[in-house]
């Protein structure tokens, strides 16, 4: 009889792929999700005789071993496999042709692997390769840490490849939209060697491998791995609000055009990014191997550097916000959660765990944060892993406003406000585009008995050996929190881009006294995260108040005077410093948001499966000078591939434009496209649309 040799393979790459829940990715690799039975058929050219056997050896990294679960040998049995490693047993017997299920541990280092058969027949030996697949975690399995067991939610957080970010402020949340992409070509790949560029595999490859098992470890190397500090991540930061030698971090419409980018480059940091930019591709690749994931958004985000749950805001006497002190307080801030079990901390703090690539400060000598437990958050646990100190600093931090004098350098504390950090916490809802509210799932209502204990846990845990103060505004003596007047600053009008800025500042006095105020105002254009641009305007006044009167002052920027400092955040900061006596008594202070123009997008055909589809775009100018420098970019997963750059004319006062491009629907359902216009006056406007594509 001649020797056993196996002539060919068949992998079954479009059932397994099915039934593992890999059918979407672009490539046509074999995509395998752990903890679940795939089938081979191998062709031999002969029938298998009893004495004869076969052993299957899978390997993933460098230096695979057994000892470090990199590594396994098993034979193929004919009996059923009741074990919790590798295992593989045929499952019918047809003549040449065996079928063979192959079962991978649920807790599997994740990652790239190959495999390879071995026959003994006739005393000996013989192997050969039988190729290359992917195993990735498995949240349809119960016995994987990222298990999700709600079919609406997996669909939600590892299915769907698109999705919208909020962003803004408290007085204007928006919305822009985000293409994930984490099926597109090549993206499963880049995901892959994004762990093997960081700084634990240079180091130690063959214990990093070991460890991308636990979806802890995954999330905290890619959290330090999106940003390009450290360890040439994937994107340079940059809140400066000048983007020479990059792109305008709000110019981006996805991660697919930044992860590609990197690759292409030779793994150079792509430039640049800000938080939407760092979550969405975090979001992209965590979606990619399989952890559920989401995008959250924190209005009102503390940036506490030194760890003292407060954070410190000066101002000078005439009403200019001041770059002093390394705290701040962003308008919004955007990070991630990543769903799976802490097998470290135990089963009460399992569930989202917030994982955030933005750079903003060290852990363990590196630009890396999370996870942390989002339920450790809300109970103040800060005592646990990871960086919860600055994630429950986040949400919870007080803001203390200090009057800085340059002139003596000295400053004077003027309000310490308990409730405006960590406000509308923000993610998008499943199976929807409307915004869901996750505030309560980080933290107590405000004001709240369990709030206060929370807050005090806490602050123990922080500084054991400290006395507290007051932690609330109902601690403190009376006299000290009650101004004599109060102020607000009111909107009047609409706010656009292009038109004149029409505010009021509010002022009352509280009293029963006549009030002789001095007020001192500013606006600067702004970076959303605070980073102050340049003054756009300034005005003092003096103003009196009978008992109990109210004044308007009205507070008018026109066009001129912001247009040329004016970021793509639209942002502008308005300040006003009231003073009694020479005494700052109260400091006023709005973010506005100024809105762009209208950029629409319209599908003109029934969107069918691969037949082409017309879009159309419109835009006016609404300016009375002319726009140039227009660019439309746009992207979509399923609809495009790789994303669309269209060159529009210069556009004269008051013209419309319309521009006709052509899409290719590759795969069907409801699709996100999504639109970015940029030109010399408006830096980023967007736009989105679903579009449902029918077999």
């Amino acid at each position: 009889m001649s020797a056993l040799e196996l002539q060919n393979v068949d992998w079954q790459v479009a059932t397994n792929r099915r039934e593992h829940h890999t059918g979407q990715f672009s490539s046509r690799d074999i995509i395998l999700r752990r903890g679940q039975g795939f089938h081979m058929i191998m062709n031999f050219n002969r029938a298998l005789d009893s004495e004869e056997g076969l052993n299957l050896t899978t390997e993933t990294g460098p230096n695979p071993s057994v000892s470090a679960r990199t590594k396994a040998t098993f034979p193929v049995s004919r009996g059923r496999n009741t074990g919790s490693g590798w295992a593989a047993e045929v499952r019918e017997n047809n003549g040449n042709a065996l079928t063979i299920a192959i079962f991978s541990p649920a807790s599997a280092p994740i990652g790239w692997y190959t495999m390879s058969l071995q026959i003994s027949s006739k005393g000996r030996v013989s192997s050969m390769k039988l190729g290359l697949f992917t195993l990735l975690f498995n949240p349809w399995l119960q016995a994987d840490d990222v298990f999700m067991s709600n079919q609406a939610e997996r669909q939600e957080y590892v299915e769907e490849d698109s999705g919208n970010i909020f962003v803004g402020s408290i007085n204007r949340i928006g919305m822009i939209g985000w293409n994930f992409g984490q099926y597109e070509e090549d993206i499963l790949n880049i995901s892959l060697s994004i762990l093997d560029k960081s700084l634990n595999f240079r180091r130690d490859p063959a214990t990093d491998v070991a460890r991308r098992n636990d979806p802890k470890y995954v999330g905290r190397v890619l959290s330090a791995m999106i940003n390009s500090n450290d360890d040439n991540g994937v994107i340079a930061g940059n809140w400066s609000g000048s983007y020479t030698g990059g792109v305008d971090p709000r110019t981006w419409n996805g991660s697919v055009e930044i992860l590609k980018e990197w690759k292409k480059s030779g793994f150079r940091p792509v430039r640049f990014g800000q938080c939407w930019v760092f979550a969405g591709t975090l979001n992209t690749v965590l979606r990619c191997l399989g952890i559920p994931s989401r995008v959250i958004t924190n209005f009102n985000s503390a940036h506490d550097t030194d760890r003292n749950l407060s954070v410190d805001v000066y101002y000078d006497p005439m009403g200019n916000p001041l770059d002093k002190g390394s705290d701040s307080v962003w308008n919004f801030h955007v990070w991630n959660e990543g769903w799976f079990v802490r097998t470290d901390l135990g089963p009460s703090y399992n569930g989202w765990q917030v994982l955030d690539a933005t750079p903003q400060e060290r852990s363990q000598g590196v630009f890396q944060c999370g996870p942390a437990s989002v339920i450790a958050v809300r109970e103040g646990d800060v005592d646990q892993n990871f960086d919860m100190p600055f994630i429950y600093s986040e949400v919870n931090a007080d803001r203390i406003t200090w009057i800085y004098s340059a002139s003596n350098d000295s400053k004077k504390q003027n309000f310490v406000d308990t409730q405006s950090v960590g406000r509308y916490i923000s993610t998008k809802a499943v199976g929807s585009r409307s915004r869901m509210d996750v505030t309560d799932k980080y933290k107590y209502p405000e004001g709240s008995s369990e709030e206060r204990r929370v807050q005090q846990k806490a602050l123990s845990k922080l500084k054991p050996n400290a006395t507290f103060g007051p932690t609330s505004a109902q601690d403190f003596p009376a006299e000290e929190l009650t101004p004599s007047i109060s102020g607000r600053f009111k909107v009047n009008g609409v706010l656009a881009v292009g038109q004149e800025v029409n505010l009021a500042l509010l002022l009352k006095n509280l009293t029963s006294d006549r009030k002789t105020l001095t007020v001192n105002m500013t606006a600067w254009t702004i970076v959303y995260n605070g980073t102050l641009v340049h003054e756009v305007w300034k005005d003092s006044a003096t103003v009196s108040l009978d008992p109990e009167e109210e004044v308007q002052h009205p507070v008018k920027i026109t066009y001129a005077q912001y247009e040329k400092y004016l970021k793509a955040d639209n942002m502008i900061r308005t300040t006003a410093i009231c003073k009694v006596h020479d005494e700052a008594e109260v400091v006023v202070e709005r973010d506005i948001i100024l809105d762009n123009p209208t950029l629409t997008l319209e599908v003109l055909d029934r969107a069918r499966l691969r037949k082409p589809v017309n879009v159309q775009m419109l835009f006016s100018n609404p300016l009375d000078e002319p726009v140039r420098d227009c660019v439309l970019m746009v992207e979509g997963s399923g609809l495009l591939r790789g994303n669309l750059k269209i060159e529009v004319p210069a556009l004269r006062p008051k013209e419309r434009s319309r521009v006709r491009f052509e899409i290719l629907p590759t795969r069907s359902g409801t699709k996100q496209l999504v639109a970015d216009f940029s030109c010399n006056k408006f830096p980023a406007i967007k736009a989105m649309l679903s579009i449902d594509v029918v077999e």
